[in-house]
């Protein structure tokens, strides 16, 4: 796994010149958080505007590939839908990861830029999330760049460094 942990900053994205930008969105996150709604700012209101005119729902299980425009600089842009974010927990977290790797794994995304699912609202925590990520070996072949905020960037390298002091020499990090 190539994991690299990138700004919530619009200029930073423009630098890192990914293939997708993952966008998981809760069906009662509006106006639009994090990654999504500054997509949706970079994007002019396209994301805010499919969503009034109820053309995205972020009902559970809906995707929904768009173009990036001029604006992102990414190839794609997927649109995950995440239901509602009551009760939202680790069990809904790695199957909506599953979920999400499946689908980008089958648009054939060589890489892929997304902020966790449930970390806009603050569901789940940073460190967290990357444990768990870190435990899928499904994700073990993917190159991701994870959107995170700078008190999770912090929490992420922590983890990061922990993971590197335990591995014996010889083997690659994750």
């Amino acid at each position: 796994m190539t994991l690299s942990v990138l700004p919530l900053d619009l200029a930073r994205w423009d630098e890192a010149a990914r293939d997708t930008l993952v966008l998981p969105v809760f069906r009662d996150d509006r106006p639009l958080r994090g990654a999504a709604g500054l997509a949706d700012w970079r994007l002019c209101g396209r994301l805010s505007r499919l969503v009034r005119a109820n053309r995205a729902t972020a009902d559970e299980g809906e995707t929904m590939l768009l173009p990036p425009g001029r604006r992102l600089k990414f190839q794609r842009v997927l649109w995950f839908g995440m239901g509602e974010s009551k009760g939202y927990g680790e069990d809904r977290f790695r199957g909506d990861l599953a979920w999400i790797a499946d689908v980008v794994a089958k648009a054939g995304a060589a890489d892929w830029t997304v902020q966790m699912p449930g970390r806009a609202s603050g569901l789940i925590g940073a460190r967290r999330a990357i444990e768990i990520v870190l435990e899928d070996r499904a994700l073990a072949e993917q190159s991701i760049a994870v959107l995170e905020d700078p008190a999770g960037q912090k929490d992420i390298a922590e983890l990061l460094r922990g993971q590197r002091a335990k591995s014996p020499p010889g083997v690659p990090n994750a």
